[in-house]
Formats: C-alpha cells, structure tokens, sequence
C-alpha cells in the first residue's frame, strides 16, 4: 500500500469533490463488492446537484486500459512493461547525461490545472531544486492565464472568484464573457436563477438561450465591444464616478482609449447592434447587484490579457469590484485551475504566488527548501513556446509531462506532436493511456483522484479536501512518490522530498507564508474538521477571507486600476483561401483533451465524435449537408468533424470542440499565434475553409 493510501484499505464512504471542473462539487464516494457510487453532497458549490460527468466519474476507476506497470521504450521502438526501478533509473540517468551535454535547460517539466496543490508544489520544487531547470510551466496556461495577469495589473492579485460562489445567487444582473456554464459548469446556473444574463458569445449557445441579452460578436472583436460598453456606460452617464475617485486609479487613460470606441464604431468591427450594447450596458447599471464574468471565450486570444482588462474596466466604472453583492471574477476552468497555478508551477513563479524574480520571494523559499536562493533558476518559458522549441538547438531535449495531454491540447498539435516525438526524452506520468504516452519513451502509471489524498483550491479561492476511497492498484504509485524517487537518483536527500500529502501541505503553508496567496493558516486538520477557508489565510485560526476587496485592493495605495487598452486584429484575418473563422470550446460530455471522459461509455456514447456547427447557408455554400463529414482546413492543417447545421450561428463562424484525437484534433487548425503579456495561445481565432471530406465516412 502506498504512503498516501487510505488506512487499512478500502474506506466504506469519503466526502470528496468531483474530478473536473474548477467548481469542485462535493460528493460523496462510496465503494460495496468492487463498484464504486457517487452521490452528490450538499455542498454549497453545488448544492446536491452534479453534471453529467460528475455522476459517472466512477467509471474511470477501472477503465479496462488503466496503467498499471511502468512502460519503458526499447531498442525495438515498443513501450515494453518494466519494473519501477528500472523506469526510473532511466529517467533518471537520461536526465544526467542530457544536462551533463547541454546544461540545466535540457530538460523541462510540463505540469497540469488537475494536480492537487501538493502535487503542483512539489513538481514546482522538483524542477528547480532536483534537476536545477528554469523551464517548467503547465497546461493552465492554455485556460486562466490571461486573466490572471489582467486581474493582478487590475486587482493587485489574483484569484478567480473574489467572492464565494453562493454571493452569485443575490444578482439582478450578470455579465458572462466567453463562458458557455450551461456545458462547462452545469451546477453554476443555479446560482444565477435569480440574475438577468446577458451572454457575449459568438454562437447561440445553451447559456446564451437562458439569456435575457445575446451579444454576438465576431470572433476577435471581444476588446472592440468591450471598449463600446465602456463608452456607453460613460457617455449615458451610467458610471459610478464616486467610486472611480475614491477606490481606483488610471481612469482618464483608459477613457481616453474608450472614447474612441462609441458603440456604433464597435458595432462596425464585432457585428453587435450599439443598441444592444447600450441595453447590455443599462441592464448592469441599474441592478442593485451586478457582476461581469469572464471565461474562456475572451481570454483565449493573443490580446487575451489586454481584453480581460477591458471587461474589468467596465465593471471598475460601474463600481462592481470590492463591493458586497457585486464584483468582477473570472471562471476558472480546471480543476485546481486556481491552485495550481498559485504554488510553483507557472515558469515566472514560486509557491505562494510570488514571481520567481523577486529576491526576497527567492530567498523566503530557499530558506524553506534548505538551498541557496542563488542556486534557483530565473524564469523559464511560457508552455507555447516551450512546447515548440523542444527537440531544437534552442530548446530543451527532454521533456516530463505529469497531468497533461498537450499531444492533444496544445494549439498547432501536428507541430507539438513533432517535437515531442524529436525529444530525446519525453517521460509522461499519467493513469490512462493518452495521445502524449503513445509518443513517450517512459510511462509513469499514478494514481486518481479517488485514490489519493491532498488539497484542491476551487474557483472561489476555497480550499478542499480531496479524500481517498481505495488505495492505487497494486503497481501504481501516486505522483509524490515519483517525484521523491527520481529526486533521489537525482542526488537530493531523500527528507527534502516527501510523500506524506500532509506533510507536502505544511511545507507549502510555510512556503507560501507571506506571500499573496497565503496558506500559512490552513491545515489538513481545520479542513478536516468542516471549516471553511478562503486564501489568503495568514494564520492558525484566522478565519480566511473568502471576499477580497471590500476594504481595499491588494495594490499598495489601496486602489485597483484601470487598463488602458485598444482593440486590435486578431493574429489572423480570413481570406480567400481561407475566408471563415473557426473557434473552439467544450461541449457537455467531455472534458479537457478527452483522455478521461471518451473512456466513460455513457459520456462516449453521447458524444462520440466531434462536430462541426456550421450556418445552414455557409454549409450549402460549402456543399456540406447535416450528418456528413467534413474537412476544416486552416494555415496549419487540417481536421476532420461531422457537420451540423445550426441557424442561430454567424455565417462567418465555425465551432469546434477540442476533446478528440487523430485527424478530430480541433488543434491541428489553432493558431499559437501568443498573448505578449500572457502567453495565452489564440484557440479562439483561426483563419479556415470547410469542404466535404473525401475517402471518409
């Protein structure tokens, strides 16, 4: 039995929370002669209710393909079965020899939104103190990073909720910006019962149909609209102007900006009536309680970052941040989305959320690590273009992946496949099989969510138990136990490294005292006993701070500030070879890359293939018709989806979800075209044409 098991084994029931989503919502696992049962708790994300993933998670236990062995790549070409010793001894002596030939950086670390803080902390730690390599960086990066480094410029720090998740179900009115939570976040829409939604999003999605307000814009254009609101808001009069003096900054250069986008020059480039616009506008000022969301749809964009600040500067003008019943957040979207990123994972930052830069975060987490702060590397590169250079002269030569899939889930996938492939070593920890093991020359079997221990934070910033049911299988050990075995060969003492998920926690609550998301007074034990705890939590007994703001913003001064930003193109324009825009997103039954949810046979069997929402007018154009394949085709490549006619979309828009593999990659046609402030990859945006796929039925 492995460290982190249950004692004893099996446990007869655990209160846990649910694998995906970064909502989290609480269940209740339970396990009678091998079959594992889900039940929902009535905790207050959810409020006994669960998605459709959520009720069958169970079956992802005993998927029929789970990893149980090592698998290490010989001679042959072929993943054979291996002992552990012998998997990680060779991990571990291709490290050397690749860092001994080309430095530090010759090996890099790809991490995951899914991996519980202490798992997120510790892989954080491993690579800057076990191999010494300042390129780490994660799949987050593809979902909040964007408003993340919007909300810090705006907020002083950042947290995707700033407010409980429950503070919703007081709204008159709610903003949601790119978030389709009727398919992402099924749960959520229970909260917003009560609120007049108005939804920006280019498709007529299930969201959008609950909305009392529409706003469709061209994809690209989400800052020119934004920017329009803003003129609307200041022009009728609408703003907030004691607020702005008293509690924020830098408004007059974000006005002089705004000024320029009235709503009818925003009407000409997003598409959106300045009527519409202005009601959107008036329905947010005149509620009582009103809060603007964004989530994927405007972040994921190489001006993700500056149109996040956009949307936040709407709300700062109508004085919605720091005020009880109102404010801004973002919808985060991976599981410990929020955790993950805070404690080590992301390339420019330590545990804690402080940046890697700065030398008093340096030396206050070296001194919890027992290393010298001058043995730390600097900032390493955001995952785009790590992803890219790996197997180059400029760039890494082995990559280890824990918790990710980017075979799938990386933009331009045909050019990520190549270079993982070129790597001379990709080394992937994973418990099933997915499209990035078949390229591994090393395959890590781990435990899941139900089989282990630790601590995920949710979207509000709340911090959660995550309790196991059952021990690994025999064979499988958890993530903590790889990382402390390959430091070991690595050369660390083997007390620098632990296993124990409690123990990994307090080591982080000290690493992250001080710092923006403080930790410091939460413990296994306050959670254990049902307390409820928001960071920051500074202290054994303080009760956390589940809003932030009410007093004053994180910024120095007090104040939040506003962005000055401007509207430009997207990274690409349609043209004659390629005239129509497709953009991507999630659908109902599956999640993330799909290598957990196509291996549920109720999930699969509601969504077996990817389809492509065309106009019914641009599918006849096309000569495509309902139920036939068809071939989407940008700059990059090609992908394959079965068509289905819908009314409601743009004619200039495709939609395509990115869960599945093969020639279905909806990411062979994304642009990775990168946000300069962020690193966030254009998913939202690609340039394509659409024609009947030949030799494909």
């Amino acid at each position: 039995m492995s460290p982190s098991s249950p004692p004893g084994g099996t446990v007869p029931a655990v209160h846990t929370h649910c694998p995906y989503c970064a909502l989290q919502c609480g269940t209740i696992l339970s396990e009678q002669d091998g079959a594992v049962t889900v039940e929902p708790s009535d905790f207050p994300v959810n409020q006994g209710a669960l998605c459709r993933k959520g009720w069958t998670a169970p079956a992802l236990l005993d998927a029929p393909d789970r990893l149980r062995h090592p698998l290490v790549r010989r001679a042959d070409g072929v993943l054979h079965p291996a002992s552990w010793d012998e998997a990680l001894d060779t991990v571990a002596d291709r490290i050397r020899a690749l860092q001994a030939a080309h430095g530090r950086d010759a090996v890099a670390v790809f991490g995951g939104g899914g991996l519980t803080n202490e798992k997120a902390y510790l892989l954080g730690k491993f690579a800057r103190v076990a191999m010494g390599t300042s390129l780490i960086d994660y799949n987050g990066r593809f979902c909040m990073s964007a408003a993340a480094v919007a909300g810090t410029a705006a907020f002083g720090t950042d947290r995707g909720l700033p407010f409980p998740v429950t503070d919703l179900g007081g709204a008159e009115a709610v903003l949601l910006a790119g978030a389709n939570i009727a398919e992402t976040m099924p749960p959520l829409l229970r909260h917003l019962d009560r609120a007049e939604l108005i939804v920006v999003d280019p498709r007529r999605s299930r969201t959008a149909d609950r909305a009392k307000l529409h706003l469709s814009p061209r994809p690209g254009t989400d800052l020119a609209l934004a920017l329009g609101l803003l003129h609307a808001a200041v022009t009728e009069g609408l703003c907030d102007d004691s607020y702005i003096a008293e509690r924020t900054g830098g408004f007059d250069a974000a006005w002089r900006h705004a000024a320029a986008w009235w709503p009818e020059r925003a009407e000409e480039v997003s598409g959106v009536p300045a009527r519409r616009q202005r009601e959107a506008v008036r329905i947010l000022a005149r509620a009582r309680h009103a809060y603007v969301l964004t989530g994927r749809g405007a972040e994921q964009h190489s001006k993700g970052a500056d149109t996040v600040a956009a949307y936040i500067n709407l709300a700062l003008a109508l004085g919605l941040p720091g005020r009880a019943g109102s404010g801004y957040g973002c919808l985060t979207g991976q599981g410990n989305g929020q955790g993950g990123r805070e404690h080590g994972q992301k390339a420019d930052q330590l545990p804690g959320y402080r940046r890697i830069d700065d030398p008093d975060a340096r030396a206050h987490v070296a001194a919890v690590w027992g290393v010298d702060p001058r043995s730390l590397p600097g900032p390493g590169r955001p995952a785009v273009e790590l992803l890219q250079s790996l197997g180059t002269a400029q760039g890494p030569r082995g990559l280890l992946v824990f918790g990710s899939n980017p075979a799938v889930s990386a933009p331009h996938s045909a050019l990520v496949g190549e270079r993982l492939a070129a790597a001379d070593l990709l080394v992937v920890a994973d418990f099933v099989p997915s499209e990035t093991t078949q390229l591994a020359d090393v395959v890590l079997p781990v435990a899941q969510w139900a089989e282990e221990e630790g601590t995920m934070t949710n979207l509000e910033g709340r911090l959660l138990r995550r309790r196991a049911l059952r021990p690994p299988p025999p064979g499988v050990r958890t993530d903590l136990e790889v990382l402390r075995d390959l430091a070991v060969r690595l050369g660390q003492p083997p007390g620098r490294f632990p296993v124990e998920p409690r123990e990994v926690f307090d080591e982080l609550r000290r690493a992250s005292r001080g710092g923006p998301a403080d930790y410091s007074g939460i413990s296994h034990r306050r959670l254990d006993a049902q307390e409820t705890l928001h960071w920051p939590c500074p202290a054994d007994g303080h009760p956390g701070t589940p809003r932030l703001f009410l007093d004053r913003f994180a910024h120095p001064d007090g104040r939040a500030r506003f962005a000055p930003v401007e509207h430009r193109d997207a990274a690409e324009s349609p043209s004659a070879r390629y005239p129509l825009i497709a953009t991507t997103g999630r659908t109902l039954a599956h999640y993330q890359s799909g290598a957990q949810t196509r291996r549920v046979p109720e999930l699969n069997a509601a969504a077996p293939e990817p389809v492509l929402e065309i106009h019914p007018d641009t599918a006849a154009r096309a000569q495509l018709a309902d139920g036939m394949l068809a071939r989407i085709s940008s700059a990059r490549g090609s992908a394959v989806a079965r068509v289905r006619t819908v009314d409601s979309l743009r004619a200039d828009t495709v939609f395509l979800p990115f869960h599945f593999p093969g020639a279905y990659r909806a990411n062979l046609i994304t642009n990775p075209a990168a946000d300069p402030r962020s690193g966030m990859p254009e998913f939202k945006v690609a340039a394509v044409r659409v024609e009947p796929a030949t030799g494909w039925t």
